[in-house]
């Protein structure tokens, strides 16, 4: 037991106290583990509160159950309940180590040793617990870490790796969220060596855990360590000969002009300005509909000159789909920031850019004057004729800045049915 103390307002909760006071009597012990608790030390925001407990999974729910609360076997196998009490839920977990892993899933034996199960675990600063008045428990050393903001496996690398080659990602991911200075040297090549078991995780992990990385303050440094480690060539091959510098100066973009965090345009600035480069990692990261429609579209966005005109960029939003150019201009106004440190002349750049950008996020899409039933009063039957007779008078329209009204289209309407 350490001396360290946690003192807050999350732990006094009376439900978390009640759940822990629950799983705790009687000649059993509960504690809260790992995220809470390494938050609240990092001075980072507290999201879900996670139990370890002696209790197995049967008297957990019988406890719970007994005490008015609702129960979600969601991992029962594996020694994991959610406990719904107030409309939340709390997720109380065994004590347990692995019996035999294959690199993605292990088959578990419950226990009551708290050592063990901290060994079990990926790294030191996942492997704090705390009781219920607020006395840290810490087997493996996370304290020091916690305060040197080191990312260090639990016992010997390579063997928490070949548990779960997930963890390999994980190391990136912690450390661009709680790292300083460099990665341990230790883990560092371990990842470097074990990365080709990258290949068997599902699609879905891999994008989840590269999500969860791109979602750090700032992930460049990690990005950066994963590319010398040979990892982010396996997980993102489309990388291997684009490069990562762009994605300092995004992040510096996001700082200087508030924008929020956005995982997608840091991946896409990341990876090559092409539709198959995109429709590529789209695929074997198995990206939901919305994001892989977002990074192809990206991807299929015309250029934009850095002096475009407000009348041209218009022109360019009506006819691309504006989600699109608006992330081509970021990254594009992205890039010009970051030479504007190092050559005064991208200034001006810098400027134009920021407008055109201003310009794209307040822009309302004009609706067209004319209609298929304008058309048909005119004389023209529906079918290919018609189409192609709106068709052009929407690019005059549109060429005209969309100046020209409605009775101008449609007198040039007639002269084409003419």
């Amino acid at each position: 037991m350490s001396e360290a103390r946690i003192e807050a307002d999350w732990l006094r909760d009376p439900v978390l106290q009640k759940i822990l006071a629950i799983l705790g009597g009687d000649g059993e012990e509960a504690r809260v583990v790992g995220g809470a608790v390494r938050n609240h030390l990092l001075d980072q925001p507290i999201g879900d509160v996670d139990i370890a407990t002696t209790c197995v999974p049967e008297e957990t729910v019988r406890r719970a159950e007994a005490a008015g609360m609702r129960i979600v076997p969601t991992g029962i196998e594996h020694g994991t309940v959610i406990i719904v009490a107030d409309h939340r839920g709390f997720e109380a977990t065994t004590l347990r180590e692995d019996v035999e892993t294959d690199g993605r899933r292990a088959k578990v034996r419950f226990g009551r040793d708290w050592g063990g199960d901290a060994r079990r675990r990926d790294f030191t600063v996942n492997a704090l617990y705390c009781e219920a008045d607020g006395r840290i428990v810490d087997p493996v050393g996370g304290l020091a870490d916690i305060e040197a903001r080191a990312i260090r496996f639990i016992g010997e690398p390579e063997e928490r790796i070949r548990e779960d080659y997930l963890r390999i990602l994980r190391f990136f991911r912690f450390f661009a969220w709680y790292g300083h200075g460099r990665p341990d040297s230790h883990g560092l090549l371990a990842c470097a060596r074990l990365k080709d078991g990258l290949d068997g995780l599902s699609a879905e992990r891999v994008w989840t855990e590269m999500r969860r990385l791109l979602e750090a303050p700032d992930p460049s440094r990690a990005i950066l360590w994963m590319r010398q480690a040979g990892v982010l060539s396996r997980v993102l091959p489309e990388s291997e000969k684009w490069g990562t510098d762009a994605l300092p100066g995004l992040i510096g973009a996001e700082k200087a002009f508030g924008w929020k965090v956005d995982p997608l345009l840091r991946l896409a600035s990341i990876i090559p300005h092409r539709a198959e480069s995109a429709a590529s990692v789209a695929a074997r990261w198995k990206l939901a509909n919305a994001d892989r429609d977002r990074v192809i579209d990206w991807a299929e966005a015309p250029e934009i000159a850095p002096e475009i005109s407000e009348g041209a960029l218009a022109k360019l939003l009506y006819r691309s789909k504006p989600g699109a150019v608006l992330d081509r201009l970021k990254l594009a106004l992205a890039l010009a920031r970051s030479k504007a440190n190092e050559n005064a002349a991208w200034l001006d750049v810098v400027a134009g850019q920021v407008r055109s950008l201003r310009f794209a996020e307040n822009w309302s899409r004009p609706t067209f004057p004319l209609s298929g039933a304008d058309m048909a009063k005119i004389g023209f039957k529906q079918g290919p004729e018609m189409g192609r007779a709106l068709r052009d008078l929407e690019d005059r329209w549109i060429e005209s800045g969309f100046r020209l009204d409605r009775e101008t289209l449609l007198d040039a309407a007639r002269q084409l049915s003419g």
